[in-house]
């Protein structure tokens, strides 16, 4: 209800929900009872259904939102992607938008989505001595997959990734958000309201909200424990630190498997900082590799500065155990992000109201647009995959990897 509730506050109105969590259902009825829930998988949904509870014609349907299932995009999840049946969702929102035709629709996902692949292979099944990728197996297929079908709406699209931070959330949130037009209006993505204290001067705009100032005010109930390893590591760090400030000795221990791994590891035996806002918000805080550890206190971010820092409504009631209150809140979109879409909608609805359609909106139809050529030319070069170092490959000679790579472009 995140991303719901951020669109209520510039005048959308929710009529109907679809939602298969028995917790999250829960909840919405628990602090919306005016909303109708359909509490099934949208794979087993008609969309006459969801005219019927909504009480709308089709042609009454502004807005459809929808963030299909993201663990399958996800960096921190399995990386299974569209083979993923989570990731199959995507199609069921294309057939609701498709036969609805609502004017707008919004789809949100995870920033791991413009480099997943149609289909995953594992790193240790890459590189010389094992087969070339197929195309599907390429990182940025699914991407492609995704605007392909997007265009077979033939709607105006248009996508960008998107921070959180910098929309007056205390939290760093990178988010994928696709906006479509029906009719080809003049549909944008936000623009930024804040931005890094370093920059935000010269922009002209404020500074990211702090976790300090995020977090103020809150009264913290539920939460969950850390081991007692995990927290005899977590004792020896300062606000602001993680693993790299251990005692090197202390890093295998802190790291475990990922030890072994390589990149960034960033988030392993973290203490947060008082002075710039969160991480992104797992669905897991004390997880190894999303470890997201009060400033000061010796425990995970409780359940009540979850929803504080996804800006939830101070009185908004969570269902289900503690685990899936996390879930839920990790899951949501921010409100304020929420609301910085919906007020964009609302610029181009005015826009249309008094101006009317742009002249080439026909023109736009059927095409799906990087809201930012610099990062469109990024997204076209990327490359076609990603190896392991030499030492974890089972081939290392560079010549023989050459020419893998050659195969798999």
């Amino acid at each position: 209800m995140g991303l719901d509730l951020g669109l209520e506050q510039y005048g959308f109105s929710v009529r109907v929900a679809v939602e298969n969590s028995h917790a999250a259902v829960a909840t919405i009825k628990q602090n919306r009872p005016d909303i109708v829930v359909i509490h099934r998988s949208i794979t087993d949904v008609c969309t006459d259904e969801i005219l019927r509870e909504a009480k709308l014609k089709s042609s009454e349907v502004v807005l459809i939102s929808a963030g299909p299932c993201c663990q399958s995009f996800s960096t921190a999840g399995k990386r299974h992607s569209i083979a993923d049946p989570r990731g199959n969702l995507f199609y069921d929102f294309c057939r609701v938008v498709k036969e609805i035709r609502p004017r707008f629709f919004i789809m949100e996902n995870v920033k791991g989505l413009l480099s997943a692949a149609v289909k995953h292979r594992r790193l240790d099944e890459r590189g010389a001595g094992f087969p070339p990728l197929s195309k599907e197996e390429q990182l940025g297929s699914a991407l492609e997959l995704i605007r392909t079908e997007l265009e077979k709406l033939n709607y105006h699209v248009v996508f960008d990734v998107l921070n959180a931070a910098d929309f007056g959330v205390p939290q760093k949130r990178l988010r994928v958000i696709f906006i479509g037009s029906r009719d080809g209006e003049d549909i944008r993505l936000p623009r930024p309201t804040h931005a890094d204290p370093k920059e935000a001067a010269g922009k002209k705009l404020l500074p990211w909200v702090t976790l300090r100032k995020g977090l103020k005010g809150v009264v913290s109930k539920e939460w969950a424990e850390f081991s007692e390893q995990r927290l005899a590591m977590l004792r020896m760090l300062e606000p602001g630190q993680n693993w790299r400030d251990l005692p090197a000795h202390l890093h295998r221990e802190a790291l475990g498997a990922a030890a072994d791994s390589w990149g960034g590891r960033g988030g392993f035996c973290r203490r947060l900082a008082w002075n710039e806002p969160a991480p992104t918000l797992t669905t897991a805080p004390d997880g190894r590799a999303t470890t997201l550890c009060h400033p000061r206190k010796d425990r995970p971010l409780s359940v009540e500065e979850y929803a504080a820092l996804q800006q939830f409504p101070a009185g908004w009631q969570f269902s289900g155990s503690v685990r899936q209150k996390y879930v839920q809140i990790g899951n949501a979109v921010p409100v304020g992000l929420g609301a910085a879409i919906g007020k964009e909608l609302l610029r181009t609805m005015h826009k249309t109201a008094k101006h009317g359609l742009p002249k080439d909106s026909a023109n736009w139809l059927g095409k799906v647009a990087c809201a930012n050529p610099e990062f469109e030319e990024r997204l076209r070069k990327r490359k076609k995959t990603q190896l392991n170092p030499p030492h974890l490959r089972m081939v290392s000679d560079v010549e023989k990897t050459r020419q893998w790579l050659t195969a798999s472009a």
